[in-house]
């Protein structure tokens, strides 16, 4: 089996080279005994749109139900709905089979235990338990249980829109979010402009990542062709949501927090709100003037819903389109969701989606950089990194190095799935962008060029 499909939040590869039948058999013994060993008896499985998945979910169910689990098939779904239904039905956790927005080629797994989504140590639990192929044994059973119903009616119970007709475009990616979206928008009243709802696990239309700008072109024509009042896409597998505004322009993740938060800050005064390292400082200190509790936190999906339940927090979100509300709902990611809440604070404004954010002060960013550099040496190479800029600049070290300049910031960090340095840059200027881009880049390639340090 090649282990390097168990990663920091989930376990995930290629179709073929590294996840064959065989290694989602192993898989299916493995989890099914990881499971039983934390003492949960049944478990939901979800699968997405791609050719593997119900395959896989077939040898995930029988090597569960060798492992003494009972299994509930929710079927085809995106993952917020298998989330939902660990927080709403009679299961002790779940898996949902996805390859997120990767390539076709690529499919994954991610497993909650009991409402907690596993990371970290406990996917490498798993790794052990897969390589010594030492398995709980037992019998079990299968049920198939429809909840996109209840999901649906779910999500429009916890929004209340006020009056004002709102038209949408709503881009699905032929990926999984179509398949909620469309019907909770439009039950909730929303003239919807439909591109690529149908799942289709060949993506040909555009690839279904919305942090991406060319895979947001589709969306922001389509806004502009029709008068909508913004559009909204979803990435494979409808956790993460891409924004557009009414004239074409992607709204980011750290803006579309801000819109959120504030929303948020005029019910709950004080509510504690998370975001990420890689977020822009206008994003936490809105936080701050309308007067909530800004915390910074380390990036990935499973961190940010493991803080959020350790500070009650009412909101989290990443750049990367994830939006986890715990006021009025779960506190897992869900783009459907985090669409709704959006859609409901324009049909109580007569605002536009621009007009919103136009008072946030105007910065200059660079989107997430990226420099190749090894598994071996990234971490080493950030500490490196922090210990040098520490000398003149404070440094927050969260998660990487986020350098505080007197114009701006700049943050260095290892990713946690790929071999690469991540970078992002904020100023109040271009010049002065371009100033510690320069500080910053050039210190991380004379590292990199180095090599690791004795």
């Amino acid at each position: 089996m090649d282990t390097h499909i168990f990663r920091e939040y989930d376990i995930r590869g290629i179709v073929g080279p590294q996840l064959d039948d065989a290694a989602v058999a192993v898989l299916g013994r493995a989890i099914g005994t990881f499971f039983r060993q934390n003492s949960a008896r049944r478990i939901a499985i979800g699968y997405d749109a791609r050719e593997s998945s119900p395959r896989f979910c077939r040898l995930l169910m029988e090597g569960f139900n060798l492992s003494g689990l009972e299994v509930t098939l929710i079927g085809r779904v995106p993952t917020p709905v298998l989330y939902h239904t660990v927080f709403t039905k009679d299961v002790d956790g779940g898996v949902m089979i996805t390859g997120s927005h990767n390539p076709p080629d690529h499919n994954g797994f991610k497993i909650c235990l009991g409402t907690s989504t596993l990371y970290g140590s406990q996917i490498q639990e798993i790794r052990q338990i897969a390589l010594s192929h030492e398995f709980t044994d037992g019998e079990g059973t299968a049920e198939n249980l429809d909840v996109l119903e209840s999901y649906c009616s779910d999500i429009i119970s916890r929004v209340s829109f006020g009056k004002r007709a709102l038209k949408a475009v709503v881009d699905g990616g032929n990926g999984m979010g179509g398949v909620t979206a469309v019907p909770v928008y439009e039950r909730l009243g929303v003239e919807l402009v439909k591109l690529f709802v149908e799942p289709d696990s060949t993506f040909p239309n555009h690839h279904p990542d919305p942090t991406v700008t060319e895979n947001l072109q589709d969306t922001i024509r389509a806004v502009l062709d029709s008068g909508a009042d913004l559009g909204i896409a979803f990435d494979g597998d409808g956790d993460r949501i891409g924004v557009v505004d009414e004239n074409g322009r992607i709204i980011w993740g750290d803006e579309l927090m801000v819109l959120l938060s504030r929303s948020i800050l005029a019910e709950n005064p004080g509510a504690t709100i998370i975001a990420e390292v890689k977020c822009s400082q206008n994003l936490f200190d809105d936080i701050e003037r309308h007067g909530g509790r800004p915390i910074m936190w380390k990036a990935g999906h499973s961190l940010i819903k493991a803080k959020m339940k350790e500070t009650g927090a009412a909101l989290a979100g990443e750049m990367s389109g994830h939006i986890f509300f715990a006021d009025r709902f779960y506190g897992f990611d869900d783009a459907t969701y985090a669409g709704a809440r959006l859609l409901e604070i324009l049909s109580k404004t007569d605002k536009k989606l621009s007009e919103l954010l136009a008072d946030l002060p105007e910065t200059f960013s660079t989107p997430e950089l990226r420099f190749d550099c090894s598994d071996d040496t990234k971490f080493d190479i950030v500490s490196r990194i922090a210990e040098h800029f520490s000398a003149t600049n404070d440094v927050i070290t969260i998660d990487g190095a986020r350098i505080l300049f007197p114009h701006g910031w700049g943050l260095v960090r290892a990713s946690n799935t790929q071999a690469v340095l991540v970078l992002r840059f904020e100023a109040d200027s271009a010049d002065n962008l371009a100033a510690l881009r320069a500080a910053v880049e050039s210190k991380v390639e004379e590292f990199i060029s180095s090599g690791p340090s004795a």
